[in-house]
């Protein structure tokens, strides 16, 4: 039986693709590089198919590399994908493009009123100080922020999730049942968050759901949006208080 979003009593999150926008920085961060080589040919979605695929890569081959430098790899990696040329400059002013993505317009207000409720906790790829510049367009403040430089790997590997459990008890004093992991990435996120027992909330900002026919894990809950999932939260909250 499917539990209630207010059975729990804690909220993780991923941050990129839930909370903030990494297609669209990630976008904007490439255009230095298409620019110069004159490639305006390259779709968005061309650009970001190629970036999942070497940042999987490099995250598999260099778990415990800063994601800024991963990320300076990554850029190197697409510019000889692309076959074009880039430099050090370049390179590295996209792996510290990450306080320049934009949050999505719903994730603050949706959060404070989620605080409300909830306590809650970033599980996220990145380094400390990017989730702390994003958490600066987030304006929220969080009970626990748990990154790949903390862990020592990247997600989909399955000790960022045991980090995460072993750590929401020690730290905030919730077993693994208190636990809502609440994200977008499918691959990132819901497939390792099911395969060690935690209930799950899918932002489906793409609305995957409504076309993906095989290969989705368990969801527990599915919502299109941030505020989708507040006001779901109110509405439980509502209905108990009756």
């Amino acid at each position: 039986m499917v539990r209630r979003l207010t059975d729990h009593s804690v909220l993780t999150f991923d941050c990129y693709g839930t909370l903030i926008d990494w297609e669209s920085g990630i976008w904007s961060a490439l255009q230095p590089l298409l620019v110069a080589g004159s490639r305006g040919d390259v779709t968005r979605e061309q650009a970001l198919v190629a970036f999942n695929h070497y940042e999987a890569e490099h995250q598999t081959a260099t778990p415990t590399l800063p994601y800024p430098d991963l990320l300076e790899r990554v850029h190197r990696s697409l510019a000889e994908h692309l076959d074009l040329s880039t430099s050090a400059s370049l390179d590295e002013t996209f792996g510290k493009s990450v306080p320049s993505w934009p949050a999505f317009p719903d994730s603050g207000d949706a959060l404070r009123l989620l605080s409300g409720h909830f306590d809650l906790v970033i599980l996220s790829n990145v380094d400390r100080a990017g989730f702390a510049a994003s958490n600066e367009r987030l304006g929220v403040e969080f009970d626990a922020v748990y990154t790949a430089e903390d862990i020592g790997s990247y997600k989909p590997d399955p000790a960022n999730f045991e980090y995460l459990i072993e750590h929401a008890a020690a730290d905030l004093g919730h077993g693994k049942a208190d636990i809502l992991h609440t994200a977008q990435s499918i691959r990132h996120d819901h497939i390792p968050a099911r395969r060690v027992g935690l209930d799950n909330a899918w932002i489906d900002r793409n609305r995957l759901s409504e076309t993906a026919a095989t290969g989705l894990p368990a969801m527990d809950h599915v919502f299109f949006s941030m505020t989708e999932i507040a006001d779901a939260v109110v509405a439980e909250s509502e209905a108990f208080d009756r």
